[in-house]
């Protein structure tokens, strides 16, 4: 190899080096797992789930950043929305949020475990709430439907962005999960048609601005007969009432997702510079 391509590698190497930010390193940083109480406190259940997630997500458990979502927060969510109260061994479903992956939102759920709650669900309820990368993973120990894993998934991403996200924005993305899950639970419609409605009837809305409830009804009403989706005016009032909860936070939405797409944009720079680091050293 001639001198002047040796000198051009090594000096690659060193700009690399030197535009990595300091923080850059292979300790997982940007990976963060919430269990759900009742998992945590239980030995069987926890290594269940690591399990789970080490082999989905390829991450070293021992370096990983985790939280513990208990039965009080999650009843502040759900007790606003649904009236549903849970005890301290009811929480199950756990999550882990990937911000390496980041050039996409996409969202593993175990479906051998979580019941009611859909992939698609938790995009469509993540993306409400301002959050468009990184790869979530999702599961329980045991069955269990799976709409109290949001509450966690939305904890690791203010874990790892150090951003908080509005509590307007969590209640309406939770009330959105929880609409759903109830639907899903008390009709004939499928979790995977409920998704895909819901999610034609927030684009409508969104692109053409509207606010008032009525014509929110208006527009579920005509994606379910369009879709030939058979559910009752209680399910459509429930559907709108969410929709529209969406529509009124989407100031705080957009304030959220611009302080949020710094974070998202550097660690993608990040992931590209140590791709271009190895290249570099396999030449």
């Amino acid at each position: 190899m001639r001198k002047s391509t040796i000198g051009i590698i090594i000096l690659s190497i060193i700009l690399v080096g030197m535009a990595i930010p300091a923080s850059f390193s292979a300790n997982d940083s940007q990976v963060v797992i919430t269990y759900g109480e009742t998992t945590h406190h239980n030995a069987d259940y926890k290594n269940t789930v690591d399990d789970f997630f080490e082999k989905q997500a390829h991450v070293d458990m021992y370096k990983v950043t985790s939280k513990i979502i208990t039965a009080e927060q999650v009843n502040k969510i759900s007790t606003s929305i649904t009236g549903k109260t849970y005890n301290s061994n009811q929480i199950f479903s756990s999550a882990l949020v990937d911000l390496n992956d980041n050039d996409n939102l996409e969202v593993s759920v175990d479906k051998s475990k979580i019941t009611t709650i859909t992939g698609d669900m938790y995009i469509s309820a993540l993306k409400s709430a301002g959050i468009t990368a990184g790869h979530v993973y999702v599961t329980s120990p045991v069955t269990a439907t799976g709409e109290s894993a949001l509450a966690g998934i939305m904890n690791s991403y203010e874990e790892i962005t150090n951003v908080k996200i509005p509590e307007p924005v969590k209640e309406a993305a939770n009330n959105e999960i929880y609409t759903q899950a109830e639907i899903v639970e008390n009709s004939n419609v499928s979790a995977e048609e409920l998704s895909d409605l819901v999610d034609d009837v927030k684009e409508t809305v969104k692109d053409e601005n509207i606010t008032d409830h009525q014509t929110i009804v208006n527009v579920i009403y005509n994606y379910t007969v369009i879709n030939n989706i058979n559910i009752t005016n209680n399910d459509i009032e429930n559907l709108a009432t969410s929709i529209e909860q969406i529509q009124n936070v989407q100031g705080d939405i957009n304030n959220y997702s611009s302080e949020v797409s710094g974070v998202f944009n550097k660690t993608s720079d990040t992931n590209s510079l140590k791709g271009l680091f190895d290249g570099l050293f396999n030449k």
